[in-house]
């Protein structure tokens, strides 16, 4: 494929997930300017983020540090905010620090520490989000979560870190189940962190497959991948 192919291709996906976002805001009263749209763009290339950021999209996800490191080097020349999104070691810690600009998946105090004392030696200032499990099953399918009544003392936690400033919460709704209840859940933990918190307004739900209902429930932030870039490539390397 052409990268003018390419670029037409993903052009034609991002005008189809916009289309989606403005029908599900207009459906419940929401203003299409409080949803930012982020590119997951895992087995990706890094062409397909420059592509991308030509079509005017440059929040990009990663859920991977052994991908996403290379790809933010190779693409550093463009304005983009990178995410991590997907489970994070605390032996990756420093290393994520060294380039993502927002940590989606802060699950527990360790961690916490770790992106700390590396934002910290790097100079750099981490936005990160509590990642609240909203499935009792998560934890043992490795998707990783704090408990919903542990996410305001862990929010607390972020938000006395030095180097760190608390953003707000991140979830994935559970596999198979209707979305809708455990977006819900997640709406409540916001609203409890942000009484402690009020600047910590990003909520982080809604993918491919449910962003009609992440909406709905208050999500400010979308981490979409199959609907915007495709199917899945071969892990890039």
């Amino acid at each position: 494929m052409t990268p003018e192919e390419r670029t037409a291709e993903l052009a034609e996906g991002l005008a189809a997930v916009r289309g989606r976002i403005a029908a599900a805001c207009a459906a419940v009263g929401r203003d299409e300017d409080e949803i930012t749209l982020i590119a997951v763009t895992k087995t990706f290339p890094a062409s397909d983020v420059r592509l991308l950021a030509g079509l005017g999209l440059t929040e990009v996800g990663e859920n991977r540090d052994q991908e996403a490191r290379p790809k933010a080097a190779e693409c550093a020349d463009l304005p983009l905010t990178w995410h991590f999104v997907g489970r994070l070691q605390t032996n990756k810690a420093r290393a994520v620090a060294g380039y993502a600009d927002v940590v989606h998946s802060v699950d527990r105090s360790r961690l916490v520490t770790a992106l700390s004392d590396a934002a910290v030696r790097d100079g750099r200032t981490l936005r990160c989000l509590v990642q609240v499990s909203l499935d009792e099953k998560e934890a043992a399918q490795g998707r990783g979560g704090a408990a919903p009544d542990a996410a305001p003392g862990l929010a607390d936690r972020i938000a006395g870190a030095a180097g760190l400033r608390l953003g707000g919460v991140m979830a994935v709704a559970p596999l198979g189940a209707d979305p809708a209840p455990a977006f819900t859940r997640l709406a409540e933990v916001a609203a409890e962190i942000r009484r402690n918190h009020p600047d910590a307004r990003i909520v982080s739900a809604g993918m491919s497959g449910d962003l009609e209902q992440a909406i709905a429930c208050g999500a400010t932030h979308l981490r979409i991948g199959t609907a915007l870039l495709g199917g899945r490539r071969a892990i890039v390397r």
